[in-house]
């Protein structure tokens, strides 16, 4: 029997690693049979989530629930110290660190319960104190230890191995594949699906390497590997993307499809050449976690009555706009999922395409073979369609064969980077499309931007959203996930007179709100009133607007 975290004990014999089994095989179904022929059970473990097929939360999971052991999070280590008399050797061959003792007693942070048997004997012989343990991520450990127990000497050999000839294509395959790396690029992914992440951010600095997260449109620094570590870091997350590893003085753009245990992510890899070395960026799109719903969204009922009547019009150019990163192809997405049935033909050009839809076709953009949104748009009208998306108009070419489109019995939709809804119409002109093919064909505009929900968790407890100190949900944010506020102008008649008079977008603005658009700020007031958001978050994001 030995000691656990928090005084439980548990003999970590058969039992124990049966009900490991059991609780991995509910997340792996094949693991059992593998166990068969590597009965070296940690190693495989390790294995599978080195190959995305298990998540180190999910295996943490498993281990907790069949051990009885907590898991402890990152901020337990935030004041650890080096323990004296242990060596990085001994920590690194054994995966464990002490983060918190006292003259009684030593608590150890593990990666896995596998070892603890042996461990909870050798700290009782070497340092006479009874062990505790608890579990922590494997990569987060390692780094720790690195970070604790290193030497200088040790920092100025880890500087010389992942600094020498780095131009070499073959040396940073093999940084790149180093086993550290792996899980440390692996447990990057992971933990940006786990918080929900939409951007990863790889940023080298003259002193230090940050490894940021955009969570609900802000960015959070959530790793801070050693510098050392940024050209094999940089070289394993090319090899994932499919990019040249050797090249570093262009910008390269590449694309994966990345399996982390049951979730799917598309990652969209973009690296440019910056002063201290590439600046890495990473788009994450959850495959498996959007439902496409104009509820889902956050449009309230009376606006889904409205655009819902726009939708089902037969022909006609409906646009989204918003600046990037307000949810409009998620909400373009959400009216395709309404709209799409077996009597009808939907084609989409996209650049890129986002999400794979069935029964739709998808057409992906690619300039350099001159496939871009016009020439794609031409071909597309030949193709007999119902129903057109053109993933964003961004030249005059496009506009008018969009609108030609519209005029000639297609129901079009598409994007702009607008402020407002009635601000499309001057974009519009101002690429040089006639007022009068605009009044023709435009059946309705819908602008929109992403505000932060308030934490339920926080809500549940009365705190306000700045004020809710340690929520696990949250991160101490206030806020998890993010919701549409929209504003909808309905083309009628009296608009089309003001666009072929071409009035300015203030007097355009002022009929819409007498025809009944409700502004930004009013929609997002209503979720205020409603509890899902803040007033300061709808102030902060629709103010541009006002």
């Amino acid at each position: 029997m030995i000691d656990l975290q928090r005084g439980s004990s548990i003999s970590v014999g058969k039992k124990c690693l049966d009900k490991i089994s059991e609780e991995i095989s509910s997340q792996f179904p094949d693991y059992s049979t593998l166990l068969e022929t590597r009965p070296a059970r940690k190693y495989l473990d390790w294995d599978l989530c080195a190959s995305g097929k298990l998540s180190e939360k999910d295996l943490l999971a498993a281990y907790a629930k069949a051990s009885g052991m907590l898991i402890i999070e990152e901020d337990d280590f935030v004041n650890a110290e080096r323990y004296p008399g242990l060596s990085a050797e001994f920590l690194n061959n054994w995966l464990c660190l002490p983060y918190r003792w006292d003259d009684e007693k030593i608590e150890i942070a593990v990666s896995d319960p596998y070892s603890i048997n042996e461990l909870s004997y050798l700290f009782k012989k070497m340092l006479g104190r009874n062990a505790l343990f608890a579990l922590v991520r494997r990569s987060h450990l390692e780094r720790m230890i690195h970070s604790i127990y290193s030497s200088e000497n040790q920092e100025k050999k880890d500087d010389l191995e992942l600094g020498g000839d780095i131009d070499n294509e073959e040396t940073l395959r093999s940084l790149a594949s180093e086993a550290r790396i792996v899980r440390l690029v692996n447990e990057m992914f992971s933990r940006a699906a786990e918080m929900e992440a939409s951007d990863i951010h790889v940023e080298p600095d003259e002193k230090k390497l940050a490894i940021r997260f955009r969570v609900d449109g802000i960015l959070h620094e959530i790793l801070s590997p050693p510098l050392s570590l940024y050209p094999a870091i940089a070289s394993r997350i090319k090899l994932v993307g499919g990019l040249n590893i050797a090249e570093r003085r262009l910008p390269q753009d590449g694309r994966t499809d990345l399996q982390l245990g049951r979730s799917v992510m598309d990652v969209r890899i973009s690296t440019v050449p910056s002063m201290n070395g590439e600046s890495i960026v990473l788009r994450i799109l959850r495959k498996d976690a959007i439902v496409f719903s104009l509820k889902n969204i956050g449009m309230l009922e009376d606006m889904r009555d409205k655009f819902g009547k726009l939708v089902e019009l037969p022909y006609g150019m409906i646009l989204v706009v918003g600046p990037t990163g307000s949810g409009k192809s998620t909400t373009l997405y959400s009216v395709m999922t309404q709209i799409n049935s077996p009597d009808k033909k939907i084609i989409t050009i996209e650049d890129p395409v986002e999400y794979r839809t069935e029964g739709i076709t998808q057409i992906q953009v690619n300039p350099k073979i001159g496939l871009d949104f016009a020439n794609g748009l031409r071909h597309i009208v030949r193709q007999d369609p119902d129903i057109i998306l053109v993933g964003e108009i961004r030249d005059k070419d496009t506009a008018e064969i969009a609108i030609h489109a519209a005029l000639t019995g297609h129901l079009v939709f598409s994007t702009l980077h607008t402020n407002d809804a009635p601000g499309a119409i001057s974009r519009l002109i101002d690429m040089g499309v006639e007022p009068f093919l605009i009044s023709s064909s435009l059946s309705g505009v819908l602008s929109q931007r992403l505000v932060r929900r308030i934490c339920v968790h926080c809500k549940g407890t009365g705190k306000l959203p700045l004020d809710a100190g340690k929520c696990k949900n949250c991160a101490g944010s206030g806020y998890r996930g993010r919701v549409g506020i929209f504003e909808l102008m309905a083309v009628d008649e009296q608009i089309r007179n003001l666009i072929n008079s071409r009035s300015d977008t203030t007097t355009i603005a002022r009929a819409a709100m007498s025809n009944g658009m409700r502004p930004l700020i009013e929609d997002g007031m209503l979720k205020v009133e409603s509890g899902v958001t803040s007033e300061s978050e709808v102030l902060s994001t629709a103010m541009v607007t006002t």
